[in-house]
């Protein structure tokens, strides 16, 4: 066997597991979320990592990007654009006034 096919099939092997992973949802108590939320914030962690800590089930120790999303439409975009005096089909120059706003709130 090649290197090459040897990396493939390990690599596929490596995907087999991750395939069998099946992610699963809880609907609980606005406060219990809130709680789990909380920890997971005062932590540095997600909150399925923190729910993996509660478990005692292993952590990934990967760095996540520290951020934070928002989904846009067109209309949000022309509103956008419109608050900031920008044509909304600019919207890397609106993503740039809207992470500045979200800057200035956060200074507050």
């Amino acid at each position: 066997m090649t290197d090459s096919k040897r990396v493939n099939k390990e690599k596929w092997a490596s995907n087999t597991k991750a395939i069998k992973a099946v992610q699963v949802a809880f609907d609980m108590d606005e406060k219990l979320q809130y709680v789990i939320r909380k920890e997971a914030l005062d932590a540095g962690l997600g909150p399925s990592d923190q729910i993996r800590k509660i478990l005692d089930l292993p952590v990934t120790k990967r760095p996540k990007r520290p951020r934070l999303t928002v989904s846009l439409s067109v209309d949000d975009y022309q509103i956008l654009g419109e608050k900031y005096g920008i044509p909304a089909d600019q919207q890397l120059e609106i993503k740039k006034r809207v992470m500045d706003e979200l800057v200035d709130h956060a200074s507050k």
